[in-house]
């Protein structure tokens, strides 16, 4: 099975955290899409496994209108292989849902999960990451879409300066009575050229505190296990039945194609990403070009990829398929890698298969890098 990622690169304002590729106006958004159908057409051969995922990412995929979203989903259908009822999914913000027919909409549509942008319930953490939305917005547009949808994943973000801890717990408290079945939260990150790095530069904001988000982290898990979610990613708890399809499939190392300006595609044996640049991505797709770069990835690159993203999830790495895929030599090394965090009880060796314990789940990525072929 195979994965179609759409990004659609636009939003009403920039959060001061986010360094994805997106822009505030969508001037071009008519043309943005034309493009976005061609692309597909053109790359309709390069995946040769049914598709049983549909994710529109960005930016801000809510932007778009009934017409724009069902004219992208009637190009794949008549031009890939769907499974019948595949998960479709649609990110979203709080302030794009206010007008509750959208609902219907989506789900006449096909789309079955949604990925609501709420980030938080309080106002102050929401102005403080400038987002377009209110804390009442957020949690009166899930409890709307929940009359429709029960297939919804929320994003929360942690770590945030001021966000007590108490806060932290009445946040998942509001998502858990609103019968949410999926969170995806993260630990805020400052990353470079954003305009949260600049304002803790100029010290306009404070410092984060890597203290508080670890004591976040550890509620998050301890809260989520409570309520019966199933911690099966780093990042990400599901009750059952509700996890990702479309994510899992990243992390299993499945094919997937990336279709707009920005976005990744990798067919197992290489990876290769759009230009970010709305302009130069329509101009390219009309003269019937990829405007893309390819890499094609070597036995070491596939080797470490294959050890960040499964150490990530519940399922570990299960050193029969590095064997398998890499050698015995493979399996030699990366068990006597892991021995320090064996015997500091950051990883576990059950069933000849790695895995993050409890202790070690919130320094995954160093971990990772230990094991890291180089």
């Amino acid at each position: 099975m195979a994965g179609i990622y759409i990004h659609i690169p636009f939003c009403k304002q920039a959060c001061y955290y986010c360094d994805f590729h997106f822009s505030t106006s969508t001037k071009n958004k008519v043309e943005l899409i034309q493009s976005i159908n061609k692309e597909l057409v053109i790359k309709k051969n390069k995946l040769k496994s049914p598709i049983e995922t549909i994710y529109f990412g960005g930016g801000t995929p809510s932007l778009l209108n009934n017409e724009e979203l069902s004219s992208i989903l009637k190009t794949i259908q008549q031009n890939y292989d769907v499974v019948e009822n595949p998960e479709i999914t649609l990110e979203a913000n709080p302030d794009d849902l206010t007008d509750y027919t959208v609902f219907k909409k989506y789900k006449k549509l096909g789309i079955n999960r949604l990925s609501i942008g709420v980030q938080s319930f309080f106002d102050t953490d929401l102005t403080f990451l400038n987002r377009a939305h209110s804390a009442k917005e957020a949690i009166e547009s899930l409890r709307e879409a929940t009359k429709y949808f029960d297939n919804i994943t929320i994003d929360l973000i942690y770590g945030i300066p001021n966000l007590s801890t108490e806060k932290w717990k009445e946040n998942l408290k509001i998502a858990f009575d609103l019968g949410v079945n999926h969170i995806s939260s993260y630990a805020l990150t400052v990353e470079p050229k954003t305009t949260l790095h600049q304002f803790i530069k100029t010290k306009k904001y404070p410092k984060l505190d890597e203290n508080l988000a670890l004591e976040h982290f550890k509620i998050l898990v301890s809260e989520t296990k409570k309520q019966g979610f199933i911690h099966y990613e780093v990042s990400n708890f599901a009750k059952p039945k509700y996890a990702s399809k479309h994510n899992q499939s990243y992390w299993q190392g499945k094919a997937y194609l990336g279709i707009g300006p920005s976005a990744h595609s990798f067919d197992g044996k290489t990876r290769s990403w759009n230009v970010a640049n709305n302009n130069i991505y329509i101009k390219k797709i009309k003269e019937g070009l990829l405007p893309q770069e390819t890499e094609i990835l070597t036995k070491q690159d596939l080797f470490n990829e294959t050890i960040m993203i499964s150490l990530r999830t519940i399922n570990g790495i299960d050193l029969n398929k590095i064997e398998t895929n890499f050698g015995e030599k493979q399996v030699q090394f990366l068990v006597s890698q892991a021995k320090k965090h064996l015997i500091n009880q950051t990883l576990i060796l059950e069933k000849n298969t790695l895995k993050s314990t409890k202790k070690g789940v919130f320094l995954i990525d160093g971990i990772a890098s230990d094991l890291f072929w180089v």
